[in-house]
């Protein structure tokens, strides 16, 4: 369903910064895809998830329901700082669009006719680090965090037992694999003057963070992923592999050509 991030990051163009015109031309006129997305779910389907299953559901959707309400104000606010307009209303319309997954969710767990959870320790943790550090090392959080579970998200749209929560995984996915396109983009420009040695080093330390990452999604989701087929030793190293081909576009050539948005199509 996906299409893979393993593409070639073209040759060193001079370090430029990053145009993010076509960024904000496709946050703009993304709603439109999505709704049409959003248009192919049979939400008034019955439900034949037996309990097992619902509550593998529950307890997976209320974690990412959490994980994707946060309103973004502190990453905004170092966003603007770098001084590119164009790239802080591109943010924020991304912002945006992690809110609307976190109303997907909450939708969801309507459906397997459950609560919202209102604070978790894994959310916890995540946002408090996150909240410590520069806009450079936060985007890098989030490549790391939405390339470990875009192996999840997959799933979810390809195989869950469900047809409404397939679909609910299919608009989250295809949002994705835009969302980690665009961090790839941003962090070329925020690594452009960092030392191959450096990035090198960032890069073991990004692996680290992402292990324990795909870890916890594992451990945490596993009952979920095993309801799509997908058995959590096989997630991670699934999870592993994409991370490792975001991080190694941001950080093989800073100056490679922008990767930009995906061509759409909901068939």
């Amino acid at each position: 369903m996906t299409e893979p991030l393993s593409m070639n990051p073209g040759t060193a163009t001079g370090l430029k910064p990053v145009a993010f015109d076509s960024w904000l031309e496709h946050f703009r006129n993304n709603p439109a895809h999505q709704k049409e997305i959003e248009s192919l779910i049979e939400w008034n389907q019955p439900s034949s998830l037996d309990g097992p299953t619902r509550r593998a559901f529950v307890r997976s959707f209320q974690r990412f329901e959490l994980g994707e309400s946060g309103d973004g104000k502190r990453l905004l606010a170092k966003a603007a700082l770098e001084g590119d307009a164009t790239y802080l209303a591109a943010l924020e319309l991304l912002v945006h669009e992690e809110q609307k997954h976190s109303a997907l969710f909450r939708r969801g767990l309507d459906r397997l006719e459950a609560p919202s959870l209102e604070a978790h320790w894994s959310d916890a943790v995540f946002t408090v680090l996150r909240r410590t550090l520069g806009l450079r090392t936060e985007l890098g959080l989030f490549l790391i965090a939405e390339s470990v579970a875009m192996g999840y998200f997959t799933a979810l749209a390809e195989r869950a037992p469900d047809p409404v929560l397939r679909g609910i995984g299919r608009r989250i996915a295809t949002d994705e694999q835009d969302h980690i396109r665009f961090q790839i983009d941003r962090l070329h420009q925020g690594f452009r003057d960092t030392p191959r040695a450096g990035r090198m080093l960032i890069g073991l330390g990004w692996g680290v963070i992402a292990g324990g990452a795909a870890a916890v999604l594992a451990v945490d989701h596993g009952p979920a992923l095993r309801a799509c087929g997908l058995s959590p030793a096989r997630y991670w190293r699934q999870a592993m592999g994409e991370f490792r081909r975001a991080a190694r576009l941001v950080l093989a050539n800073p100056g490679a050509e922008p990767l930009g948005p995906l061509a759409k199509d909901v068939r």
